[in-house]
């Protein structure tokens, strides 16, 4: 059959089931129990097969089910409670609205190659997305107006299967996207609204479907449409599938093409947030958005586009970044250049880290750097490696001025925590931990939980883990074609009264997902203790081209086949949304144990202690900020070797020795009640400093404050007056840039004998050659800070100078002085900067004077 025609039919619900429709077609039953619930109480087993996924439910659902469930009194009670919460939800004023009221009409746009919302929309593949996903969901609790942007795979990540030797096997299902909770958006005269781009000499079109999340909405575009050669249609098949082609193509699918999708829409956004450099063409396709709708060149266009873009980066390590050929982004971006007025040498540097190189790489985490009025790291310790992995883009700037913040990732609390933990949260913390989870004073109450009750709950779903991953493995070891022994031996597996420790994360070998197996007679006394059983629970994809994740796979493998080990070591395959909500809420400690400075944040570990787990971790990513000794523990003590071999041997000898002299202890330490008090009060430690630091809530709250608002201000201001500032912005750098070679540091005079105290202050005359820069375009500033070693300024500051007076041949006069606030050797240079009032970036352009 070469062409088949296709029409859709829906559902016939009772009339007084309508309501579910809407309820499954927006996700805030995700983090909302009760609604999740009506689903599961039409067919338990059903929803089951159909992956929890209330869409496919109603689908698949008998019309017999359905009819009895419209006349069952109790069902339609829960479905009219759910619905008053909905609309009361949906509704209700916002802390958006009420703290920015001026604001909400201003739209946010954000950009991510994927979204990790549900595991019925296998749109993501780890923590990047499900990041992004809980970022969506925290944007509708707080109200902000943010819509999401993305790519619509059909055939998602990849399905994970070991074979009997423990190799990783992928497979790609294609998914009924028609069964998942999104609507085909079409236009007034219900034709699927389309977008398309031009791509390599042929034009990529693209349809847009829409995912209600909340208050928040989702776009995703989908190639695989009759439009598009086969080629080109595949761009939207699979997640992080393909070779560098395809990555750039769906590159160019989710920046230019999503920023067309909003505007076909009707949304102009006033800011552009790029979730990793994925999405960094949208920046280049704003401009000429803003070129051919206001009339202005490529400088003035991109200063105005500038200011409205924020960048978040994820990545510590140079590998992690997507960097594409020359020839690939001539081939596919030669178009956008030509549109710009810029040279195609000239577009290319955008993407360089030294833009003066004629060679080199196209890197999109540069082109997003250079683009974005503000970028962040994802913990306070990747903003420190960011600013040292990038600051080539800013040569002669000191690092602490590398213009990187940081906001500290988070999870939403609710779409990660056990049903029966928050009951009891509701109970004891009451109604605030759902509405401020950021707030300590809430969590604080933790405290007037009883011993007992917080205990039942966390066994509970420990026993809840043990049955769900015993079934699991009978599933995967039938699909291996295992002896019928080997999947009734899995029903022995783990035990529901033991230890239990979880890892469950990307394999990659910084990761180390192995550590623990350095030594295996060690290990195995620790695990198999008659009296003190300890077991471990592993679960993890490999990237398909990564071979070095997929060894460690194999390596996890092999132990748990071992005769010592089989009943206390499990992986489980197919890592998703699902397998870790009950591994999150079910494991009493999770394991973390990178090489430090290689995790950017990592979030897995959050989503432990509001549900009873404790951390185990090495000083990375986001624990440094959240270990205080009381609240988890610590592996190492943050020191970092060039052997990485010792560093491995010194931080394995850690993690045992904490194992067994320190936490394997205090989890059997029981009271005559039976109680683990001293562990109780250490997960009590863990949820009350942890719980209300790392959720979405403050880091949205954060994002909100420290980025969004003042580059919407700063847009707004650049924009005005058919963009006056951002004219005037462009025409003061380009003279200035002109004029830069005058800038020279000619004298500078000081006391060099003077003997000062804490609290005086070292005067200063410096004497600068400006030539035609006007003093009002530059700073003059003295960097001063304490001598380290080989006499360098350490944490340095800069203080300004004041202009004096015009001296002869463009030479000026500045004064000022070096506060000394601390004893100690002290050292100073002068510097020049440019300086204006509109420069979000004073180190742009690269001109920077140092004595």
């Amino acid at each position: 059959m070469k062409s088949v025609r296709t029409f859709v039919v829906v559902p016939s619900l009772p009339e007084p089931l309508e309501p579910l429709r809407q309820l499954a077609y927006n996700l805030w039953w995700v983090w909302n129990p009760p609604a999740l619930e009506l689903f599961r109480r039409l067919d338990r087993d059903l929803w089951e097969q159909t992956g929890h996924n209330p869409v496919a439910l109603l689908w698949r659902i008998s019309q017999e089910q359905l009819e009895q469930a419209a006349s069952d009194q109790a069902y339609m009670a829960q479905l009219t409670r759910v619905l008053d919460s909905f609309y009361i939800y949906m509704n209700a004023q916002s802390w958006f609205d009420e703290n920015f009221p001026g604001e909400k009409d201003d739209a946010i746009a954000y950009f991510s190659a994927e979204f990790g919302l549900h595991e019925c929309v296998p749109i993501y593949s780890g923590g990047l997305g499900v990041l992004a996903g809980d970022h969506l969901k925290a944007a509708s609790d707080l109200g902000v107006p943010l819509v999401g942007v993305g790519l619509m795979y059909h055939q998602g990540y990849f399905d994970q299967q070991l074979t009997e030797d423990g190799w990783q096997l992928e497979s790609y299902p294609a998914h009924d996207i028609h069964q998942w909770p999104a609507t085909l958006v079409h236009d007034g005269e219900g034709n699927p609204v389309h977008v398309s781009a031009p791509l390599a000499g042929q034009t990529l079109t693209a349809q847009i479907w829409s995912i209600n999340v909340g208050r928040v909405r989702l776009i995703l575009l989908d190639a695989d449409i009759p439009e598009n050669t086969p080629p080109l249609r595949a761009i939207s098949a699979r997640l992080y599938g393909g070779d560098s082609e395809m990555r750039i193509r769906q590159e160019i699918l989710l920046g230019v093409g999503g920023l067309r999708a909003l505007r076909a829409l009707g949304i102009s956004p006033a800011i552009c947030h790029m979730n990793e450099g994925h999405a960094a063409f949208l920046s280049v396709e704003r401009i000429r958005q803003t070129m051919q709708e206001h009339g202005l060149n490529y400088r003035e266009a991109r200063e105005a586009v500038a200011n409205g873009n924020i960048f978040t980066t994820h990545t510590p390590v140079p590998a992690g970044i997507d960097k594409f050929s020359p020839t690939l982004v001539k081939e596919h971006l030669g178009w956008m250049a030509n549109e710009l007025g810029i040279s195609i040498d000239e577009f290319l540097a955008l993407g360089r880290e030294d833009a003066t190189q004629a060679e080199g790489s196209f890197c999109m985490a540069v082109l997003a750097l250079r683009m974005a009025y503000r970028a962040n790291g994802v913990s306070k310790l990747h903003g420190e490696v960011a600013r040292g992995m990038w600051r080539q883009c800013w040569p002669g700037v000191p690092r602490e001025e590398i213009p990187i913040t940081h906001v500290t990732n988070g999870i939403h609390t609710r779409t990660w925590l056990s049903r029966t933990m928050a009951e009891l949260f509701d109970q004891y913390l009451g109604p605030a931990w759902v509405e401020t989870p950021d707030d300590p004073a809430v969590w604080r109450r933790v405290d007037a939980i009883p011993d007992a009750e917080l205990w039942r709950v966390h066994v509970r779903r420990r026993e809840r883990l043990i049955a769900t991953l015993r079934g699991r493995l009978r599933d995967q070891l039938k699909r291996r074609g295992a002896p019928p022994a080997d999947i009734k031996a899995a029903d022995e597996v783990l035990d529901p009264e033991a230890l239990t420790i979880g890892f469950a994360r990307r394999f990659a070998p910084y990761k180390r997902a192995t550590l623990l197996f350095r030594n295996s007679a060690r290990l195995a006394a620790l695990l198999n203790d008659p009296e003190r059983p300890v077991q471990l629970v592993f679960a993890g994809k490999a990237h398909p081209a990564d071979g070095a994740g997929k060894e460690l796979i194999k390596e996890v493998s092999a132990v748990c086949n071992r005769p010592e080990f089989r009943r206390r070591i499990v992986f489980l395959e197919n890592h998703a949304m699902d397998l870790g909500r009950v591994m999150v809420q079910g494991v009493d400690v999770w394991l973390n144990n990178p090489l430090r400075l290689h995790e950017a944040s990592g979030t897995s570990g959050m989503k432990v202690p509001p549900n009873g787990g404790l951390n185990l971790s090495c000083l990375d990513g986001w624990w440094p900020e959240a270990y205080n000794g009381k609240n988890g523990w610590a592996i190492g003590d943050g020191r970092t070797y060039d052997d990485l071999a010792y560093q491995d041997h010194v931080e394995g000898e850690a993690l045992y020795n904490l194992l067994e002299r320190e936490i394997i202890p205090l989890f059997y330490d029981t009271t005559e009640d039976g109680l683990p008090r001293r562990w109780i009060a250490r997960i009590k430690e863990s949820m009350k400093t942890i719980c209300p630091a790392f959720n979405t809530h403050r880091m949205l709250r954060e994002y909100t404050k420290m980025l969004y608002l003042p580059a919407l201000r700063r847009y707004r201001h650049i924009a005005a007056e058919g963009f006056t500032a951002a004219r005037g912005l462009a025409a003061w750098k380009a003279e200035l840039g002109r004029n830069w070679h005058d800038v020279r540091i000619r004298d500078v005079s000081a006391d060099a004998h003077a003997v000062l105290k804490v609290g005086d202050a070292l005067p200063l005359t410096v004497r600068v050659h400006l030539g035609s820069v006007r003093p009002k375009d530059v700073s003059v500033e003295v960097y001063h800070g304490l001598l380290g070693t080989a006499d360098r300024i350490m944490d340095g500051t800069a203080v300004p100078m004041t202009h004096v007076r015009a001296a002869e041949n463009g030479e000026h006069v500045f004064e000022g002085s070096v506060p000394c606030a601390h004893s100690g050797r002290h050292g100073y240079v002068i510097r020049v900067v440019p300086h204006h009032e509109d420069v979000a970036d004073r180190y742009d352009q690269g001109l920077l004077v140092w004595e």
